[in-house]
């Protein structure tokens, strides 16, 4: 198998107390975090939408998500643009508050090694936590995430 098959553009993304990587390819874009539109009885985690492109985009806090506090904004905080894939959304995409600027990595079966998979609830949107040189990102369950949105949305 070649390198350039084996290897995948990722994105760590900052949390407050962690780092999620993901594909580069499932990231639409990362904007300036602008405060969203909260809507009344929603989850915490569930931050409200802000406007993206002429669209009306849901945004939710991961650290939220694993029930713990949700950051407060900063100015790093950012908005990261991810791609729906499961057609639950009808925007088509759903951002995530990162504390921070996406740092685009490669990587590959020689540094990427699966740490856990235990440490969440079962409901938690993560799928695991990999070992990458010194780093221990965690790998969000992105259809999971996905799900959260549409039913929250249902509910709002």
């Amino acid at each position: 198998m070649s390198a350039e098959v084996d290897e995948l553009y990722s994105l760590l993304v900052p949390l407050a107390e962690d780092r999620l990587i993901v594909p580069r390819a499932c990231v639409a874009e990362v904007v300036r975090f602008s405060k969203p539109d909260h809507e009344a009885g929603a989850h915490n985690w569930m931050l409200g939408t802000v406007n993206w492109n002429g669209r009306q985009l849901p945004v939710m806090s991961f650290e939220g998500a694993l029930g713990k506090e949700v950051p407060a904004a900063t100015g790093r905080t950012r908005i990261v643009v991810f791609y729906a894939s499961t057609g639950q959304l009808k925007t088509g995409y759903f951002g995530v508050l990162t504390q921070g600027f996406p740092q685009l990595v490669r990587v590959n079966r020689d540094v990427l090694k699966l740490h856990t998979t235990e440490g969440w609830p079962d409901e938690a949107p993560v799928v695991c936590r990999v070992k990458m040189i010194n780093e221990f990102p965690l790998i969000p369950d992105l259809e999971k995430l996905e799900a959260m949105l549409a039913r929250e949305s249902i509910q709002a």
